[in-house]
């Protein structure tokens, strides 16, 4: 679109804000990464300038897992007002071994909807030497617990959770969801954008 999608407004409130009521009381930190901290300070959360400013999420997962003082983090990206608190709360609540919690929906890892331990910070880094930018790149050498359909179905039937504000279209249907078009209860999501992760 052209402008920082975190800083947009929906129903009053910045995209991110959205996220970030949303997540409140779920962890002991709030992280934000950012290639522009100036523009986040009305937030008055921690933030964390991104290790290679616009060089992509997986660059801003490691950046993450550097700064975060717990020993994982949810990862959430900035531009998905629908997150669901109940899926988040399941997700977090999943004791396992494994170095990744990832929904798979329709097929495809939602890699901005995860939890990471900070152990996958070696083989992040490992990917990004290769020249490797997909968020999943790095999950051969890892153990992942995927969250799958019947589950994300069960907290988050639309698929909401993972709808995010990609084009003006996603982001003035969003306005309806919000604006009780649907009460969020009728139409599912549209299908996210085609942008590889």
């Amino acid at each position: 679109m052209g402008r920082d999608k975190a800083l947009l407004q929906l129903g009053g409130i910045t995209l991110i804000e959205h996220v970030l009521r949303t997540v409140d009381g779920l962890g002991d930190e709030v992280l934000i990464t950012t290639n522009r901290p100036e523009a986040y300070e009305f937030l008055g959360k921690r933030m964390v300038e991104d290790r290679q400013p616009g060089a992509g999420a997986l660059h801003g997962l490691l950046t993450a897992l550097e700064a975060a003082r717990g020993e994982r983090i949810l990862l959430l990206g900035c531009d998905m007002p629908f997150v669901n608190r109940d899926l988040l709360q399941h997700m977090l609540g999943i004791t396992t071994e494994a170095e990744v919690v990832i929904p798979r929906r329709g097929g495809k890892f939602q890699p901005l909807h995860a939890i990471y331990a900070k152990s996958c910070a070696g083989p992040v880094r490992q990917s990004l030497e290769a020249d490797e930018r997909r968020m999943i790149s790095f999950f051969p050498h890892i153990q992942t617990w995927i969250v799958e359909q019947e589950t994300l179905d069960r907290y988050d039937p639309e698929g909401l959770s993972f709808f995010n504000a990609n084009t003006p279209e996603e982001l003035a249907h969003a306005e309806q969801l919000l604006g009780g078009g649907n009460s969020r209860g009728s139409t599912a999501a549209p299908e996210p954008s085609t942008t590889p992760p």
